[in-house]
């Protein structure tokens, strides 16, 4: 079964997993899902979803439809559904909705799965945590990686991205150690400082957060996460994000600098404004409609046009299997 549009079996049921659950099953396309938090179970159950307890029966099911299998568990909890996967689904085609990769796609060769396998990453997400905060439009034109390492499979990297597309994101191509630096600041680092802007602010006692407007209450927004999960989103991408921290440092001790010796942020709120009107700009992206999947010099070809600001709004041509 080489359709990309396969039943689905989610592994995993809180913001990210349960908000895929919701958006594939809205879609119209089938799906079940494993739950290991019986309440979790019990609520997607009430709320009209098809789940169980069970990795093992998930998983057997997900066989027996060549489900394409989402692991979308804490990086924690990831060495254990993927022992399962491979016991019991081994030959299902695999992807993932963690947000590091390098240290995933290393999780998922250790299991002898690497064949079909293609990494994901959706881009969206709230402060809340848990199926009950699911949502069946979070990833509604949010960015999603689909990742393009050298090697990967045509027809798996149709499917995640079929199942991206499906959920209303936009695809972006990435290889998978680029997608880590990039989200080491993007992501990662702003986690880090909502924390220390959190504490800062705290510190500074009753009537500083009583003072507390929209620029603290924006700043801090995703400090309101559960820390287990910003701890095992973070350290699982260290190395990436000890360089985001090096630099915010020097930023920072600049501006430290410049305010001790002249009273002065101008250096540092001009780079800010000038970083985040590029951010702005680069909002309207183009669509990479040139690529064929399967052909030769599809992967590096997918990456120079997303490097390049490219996304794939509809599922690309897929070369014809000989």
């Amino acid at each position: 079964m080489n359709s990309p549009d396969r039943p689905v079996c989610v592994l995993g049921l809180g913001l990210i997993g349960g908000s895929l659950m919701r958006a594939v099953v809205a879609s119209g396309r089938p799906a079940h899902g494993w739950n290991r938090s019986a309440g979790a179970v019990d609520a997607a159950r009430l709320d009209g979803y098809d789940v169980t307890g069970d990795l093992e029966t998930a998983l057997r099911r997900a066989a027996d439809e060549r489900a394409l299998v989402v692991v979308a568990v804490p990086m924690t909890a990831v060495d254990d559904v993927l022992t399962a996967v491979a016991t019991f689904a081994p030959e299902c085609p695999l992807t993932d909705v963690v947000s590091v990769k390098v240290e995933m796609a290393d999780a998922v060769a250790r299991h002898g799965l690497s064949a079909a396998y293609v990494g994901g990453h959706p881009m969206a997400g709230t402060a809340a945590s848990g199926w009950i905060a699911a949502d069946a439009d979070l990833f509604r034109n949010a960015v999603w990686v689909v990742t393009v390492d050298d090697g990967t499979d045509p027809d798996v990297w149709m499917q995640v991205a079929s199942l991206a597309l499906t959920c209303g994101s936009v695809v972006v191509p990435a290889r998978s150690d680029e997608h880590d630096r990039a989200v080491a600041r993007v992501s990662h680092l702003p986690h880090v400082l909502a924390e220390v802007l959190a504490s800062v602010g705290a510190d500074g006692g009753e009537l500083a957060l009583r003072l507390a407007a929209g620029s603290f209450r924006d700043g801090t927004r995703v400090a309101g996460t559960a820390p287990a999960l910003v701890s095992a989103m973070c350290d699982a991408n260290a190395a990436a994000l000890l360089e985001a921290v090096d630099d915010a440092l020097a930023r920072l001790t600049r501006a430290r600098e410049s305010l001790a010796a002249s009273s002065s942020t101008t250096e540092l709120t001009r780079d800010g404004h000038r970083a985040r009107t590029r951010y702005d700009d680069q909002l309207q992206w183009w669509e990479i409609t040139d690529v064929v999947v399967g052909a030769d010099g599809w992967a590096d070809a997918m990456r120079d046009r997303a490097r390049a600001g490219g996304v794939v709004q509809r599922l690309p041509e897929r070369r014809a299997l000989t």
